[in-house]
């Protein structure tokens, strides 16, 4: 291909790179963001200038909508006339806008998001505050540029008799930049850019004097004076929008919930269904109907009540999980000298003041031109009149207009701009052309002349027009403020109770991982005996309790699986259950050891747990509170030394009684001491040296006892088959982390080694069943046993060699609930 010069070899990543940052640099500077100075983007811009070109002003009729639309389109802004119409419906939405520029006849859409009707049903026209923003703009006071196709101009920017931009704020994503800047009062920005004007050192705490905080024309409450702070300072900032909110008292005790006030730019029907979701979806109880009874005299939604409910609950859970509180982020970008910059609140006013500054420069200029020009004819209309006759008969002299001009102005010394404004005075103007009327008019042009110089030469004169001027905007239409502004953020607390009516009910979990919860109903009409259990399971946790409430689980790995009762799965007493693999991970060897029910994290209980490799610690239950992902995984309940140890026990107790823990070891040694030896250490901790062991053995179990109580008895179990019955109050009292005492007889041959210790402190009449390596079940009661000593291997309950070695042993009538009570 022959090489032409018109065409360019280029990389895709030049061309892409140029390419992309021509548009970027368009979409920032001439579609998305707001100009500092006026507040605006040019759409806006350009649609305000189109009505105001158009003389579809405040104070004249209104004009379909469509004419203004196809007017921008064809004039200025040669893009979608639905991206026009919704920018000009925008303007006119007094929910959207603090001081809204474009009055509208017609649905101009809701709060609720539905769209405003199409721009050939709907009219508009200026609104009243609209002139202030393009007042004096045929005073040269801005740059004009031509428009797309060169046929007429439009102004670069609008002389802006307020500083709009933080008056209405702003919205908008363009390319790498977005934008979210809010509304503000329109007497509190004009009073902190007077205060400016006369202080220009001002610091924020000064303007913040004046400029409370946003003020959202939807009202609702701001909460977070830091937020505000930091937004006016950095330009970024977060800030709570709650909802206006009052509890009503009804008949027969029940209330409501009315919001008159919502929050900035929240679509309003999204959260009336949202909250209608909460009481459909069961989220919460107490909810019976949420109603939209907005009408003409304001916004208003109802919230009623069930009888006898926490109403501050349900409103606070409604405020944390629904619209009702949004958090808003400052962004303050706005285009500053034709760059995005993140803008404070001083920077903004400064530039306002800037660009007003020049405004009334120029305009003064342009005022004294004007003036000038008018003295000049004026001086020559007086100087004309005295000599009238002669000029007449000068310009009757003369051929043409040219010649008539040059005549008078070589005659009696008129400059051509005189000589002009006299050959085109029309006769009858000869009529009341009153020397005195010129005079007087002459003697007012000095005086505008002279002030027009003093502005322009003495700042402090231009400071006083500049804070007039703004005076008169706020005098005209400032109104109150809207948005109230607490100080703190309210943390958001939901009680339990309001999400979870309380309900009683029966929790079991057994020995394999199967846990339920059963309604009392279903377990009254069952035989508790009949429980839905895998073969070779059974029972170790059985308790009546209530939806509010707690089950702890320890496994013998050291980790704490929990649930609260109201999402334990609800089947009946006769299903298995749920086992606990299906939401939290178990390893293989891994089994519940022991279940607790809490009605609350307290300091006031602790659990004390033990090791097999004789470690022992004590913590209390608020630090076993659960983590964000408990649903999913275990948390650490004891930190396990090595792979091979294991959680043996883990007993709940007060820490405010004076209690002994006594231990025994699989060698026989039983060691007492008391409790408070043991630290009261957090949820991760591994704990402390229970017991002094040989290198070959290791604890077997453990118990806990008043020593206040005048017995604590146990069971001791051998490896062999003996059961033995000791008071632990005979035994001696030693110190933590010693080998302790003998508590068998040692035999040389075939020794009696322990297998288990049972507490019967307080079951001392219940029945306990030993199950064997050879699945034999042999069921014993304490109570039918005397007191052994200390060196007795005890009296044989089953046959090692018949019957097998006893591998656990469990309570068999585990306390169930009430039956009195239930029936």
């Amino acid at each position: 291909m022959e090489n032409r010069a018109e065409i360019q070899e280029l990389t895709l990543e030049e061309v892409m790179g140029d390419r992309f940052g021509r548009y970027s640099k368009y979409i920032i500077q001439e579609r998305a963001l707001p100009d500092i100075r006026d507040g605006l983007k040019p759409v806006q811009r350009r649609i305000l200038f189109a009505m105001n070109q158009d003389g579809n002003t405040a104070d004249k009729g209104f004009r379909k909508s469509a004419k203004t639309v196809g007017n921008v389109i064809g004039n200025y802004h040669p893009h979608g006339d639905s991206s026009v119409y919704e920018a000009m419906v925008r303007l006119s939405q007094d929910w959207k806008q603090r001081e809204a520029l474009i009055e509208m006849h017609g649905n101009n859409g809701s709060m609720d998001g539905d769209p405003p009707a199409a721009m050939r049903y709907t009219e508009a026209r200026l609104s009243p505050i609209s002139a202030e923003l393009l007042k004096d703009i045929e005073k040269e006071t801005v740059d004009f540029v031509l428009n797309f196709d060169d046929t007429t101009e439009e102004p670069m920017v609008l002389p802006a008799g307020y500083p709009n931009l933080l008056v209405n704020g702003a919205t908008g994503i363009s390319a790498g930049y977005a934008t979210d800047i809010p509304t503000h009062n329109l007497g509190e920005v004009i009073d902190a850019t007077v205060y400016l004007v006369d202080h220009p050192e001002a610091e924020l705490p000064k303007l913040m004097q004046f400029i409370k905080g946003p003020d959202f024309p939807t009202g609702g409450i701001i909460q977070g004076l830091e937020g505000i702070k930091k937004a006016y300072r950095s330009g970024k900032g977060k800030i709570i929008v709650r909802s206006k909110t009052e509890i009503e008292d009804l008949r027969g005790g029940k209330q409501q919930i009315a919001i008159s006030e919502i929050p900035y730019e929240v679509n309003k029907a999204a959260l009336v269904r949202k909250m209608d979701e909460v009481r459909l979806n069961k989220k919460i109880e107490g909810i019976a109907e949420v109603r939209d009874e907005t009408d003409r005299n304001g916004l208003r939604i109802v919230i009623e009540l069930k009888k006898e409910v926490n109403a501050e609950g349900i409103l606070t859970y409604l405020l944390k999980n629904t619209d009702l509180q949004i958090t808003y982020n400052f962004n303050m970008v706005a285009i500053d000298d034709k760059r995005p910059t993140l803008v404070g609140l001083k920077q903004m006013i400064t530039a306002y003041l800037e660009h007003k500054t020049d405004i009334v420069t120029r305009r003064t200029k342009y005022n004294l031109r004007k003036a000038n020009h008018r003295q000049e004819i004026v001086d020559g209309l007086i100087k004309a009149i005295s000599i009238l006759d002669d000029v007449i008969k000068t310009i009757r002299e003369s051929k043409d207009k040219k010649n008539a001009k040059q005549n008078i102005m070589t005659a009696f010394g008129f400059t051509e701009i005189q000589a002009e404004a006299i050959v085109s005075l029309q006769l009858y103007r000869l009529t009341n052309t009153d020397i005195t009327a010129l005079q007087k008019e002459a003697e007012e042009l000095k005086k505008q002349i002279k002030k027009y110089h003093k502005i322009l030469t003495d700042p402090s004169e231009m400071g006083k027009v500049i804070k007039k001027e703004l005076n008169d905007v706020k005098k005209r239409y400032a109104k109150p403020r809207m948005t109230v502004i607490e100080e703190e953020i309210e943390e958001l607390k939901v009680e339990k109770e309001v999400l979870v009516p309380e309900e009683d009910t029966v929790v079991s979990v057994t020995s394999e991982g199967y846990i339920k919860r059963t309604s009392l109903r279903s377990y009254s009409a069952s035989p508790a005996e009949e429980i839905g259990l895998k073969e070779g399971d059974y029972q170790i946790f059985v308790q009546q309790m209530t939806t509010l409430e707690h089950v702890l689980m320890f496994t013998n790995k050291g980790n704490l699986i929990y649930r609260p009762v109201h999402e334990i799965t609800d089947l009946r007493w006769k299903d298995m259950g749920e086992h606990l693999s299906q939401t939290v991970r178990l390893e293989t060897d891994e089994r519940v050891l022991k279940v607790f029910g809490l009605a609350e994290f307290s300091d006031n209980d602790a659990f004390v747990l033990m090791t097999q490799e004789g470690y022992i610690k004590q913590s209390a239950a608020d630090q076993f509170t659960p983590t964000r992902s408990y649903k999913t995984k275990s948390s650490v309940a004891i930190k396990l030394k090595t792979d091979t140890d294991r959680v043996l026990n883990v007993i709940k107790t007060n820490p405010n009684e004076k209690q002994d823990i006594f231990l025994v070891s699989y060698l026989g040694f039983g060691l007492r001491y008391a409790l408070e030896e043991v630290p009261v250490v957090g949820a991760k901790a591994a704990g402390v040296k229970a017991m002094n062991l040989k290198k070959e053995d290791r604890v077997i179990n453990g118990a806990l006892f008043n020593t206040s109580s005048e017995k604590a008895e146990v069971m001791l179990l051998t490896e062999r088959g003996t059961i033995k019955k000791m008071d632990l109050k005979a035994f001696d009292v030693l110190s933590r982390a010693k080998r302790g005492l003998q508590v068998l007889r040692e035999l040389k041959k075939n020794a009696h080694r322990v297998a288990d210790l049972i507490d019967v402190q307080e079951s001392n009449e219940n029945t306990f069943t030993i199950m064997t390596d050879q699945q034999k079940e042999i069921s014993f009661v304490p109570k039918k046993f005397a007191i052994s000593d200390r060196y007795s291997n005890g009296s044989f309950i089953l046959d090692e060699k018949t019957d097998g070695k006893p591998v656990n042993i469990r309570k068999d009538d585990l306390v169930y609930i009430d039956q009195e009570e239930e029936h």
